[in-house]
């Protein structure tokens, strides 16, 4: 296999990774009431609230607190649909990349960007929410552990566009 066909397929599995977490991310947002409930079923089969209460406190809250707005106000839940429903564009541009990932790094290096979002924004939202510190911590873990299958990708495809001859002039630029 060449070079740049083994960076190709490295850059196309990374980025197949990181869609399949996107999506997976996104869709949890949609049963968020049912799957909270089925949480905290599973915590308690595991004897997790002898082992860590301060979890089972917290779970037990976010479960009441939904049970509370799906019961009196559903509509507010409408936004966690739209949180779902960006994942999953956001997941579709990602293709871009996949195909041509030298013409479409920007795409790699926006995601890259957000991933980096992630960390004031829970860190500023999460206190004016209530969120407890330590859950602060596992939001901000999404954007660690995004940014590495992106920043894995980013180099492969620098190293890529290394290997890429520039287009000749008179000729249009092919997808690899």
């Amino acid at each position: 296999m060449s070079d740049r066909a083994a960076l190709l397929k490295g850059i196309r599995t990374w980025l197949a990774v990181f869609v399949v977490c996107l999506v997976l991310s996104g869709a949890t947002a949609f049963p968020l009431v049912h799957e909270l409930r089925w949480t905290e079923d599973l915590l308690r089969a595991l004897s997790v609230p002898q082992h860590l209460p301060g979890l089972m406190d917290w779970i037990e809250r976010v479960r009441q607190g939904l049970d509370a707005t799906d019961a009196e106000y559903p509509f507010v839940l409408y936004g966690t649909d739209w949180l779902a429903f960006a994942h999953l564009v956001i997941a579709v541009a990602f293709y871009g990349p996949y195909r041509d990932p030298v013409r479409n790094i920007w795409v790699v290096e926006f995601g890259m960007i957000a991933c980096a979002g992630i960390v004031p924004l829970a860190l500023i939202c999460g206190p004016v929410r209530g969120i407890p510190f330590w859950w602060t911590l596992i939001d901000i873990s999404f954007g660690v552990f995004g940014v590495i299958p992106l920043y894995a990708v980013r180099r492969r495809i620098k190293r890529l566009e290394a290997l890429t001859p520039p287009p000749q002039p008179g000729t249009s630029a092919v997808a690899v």
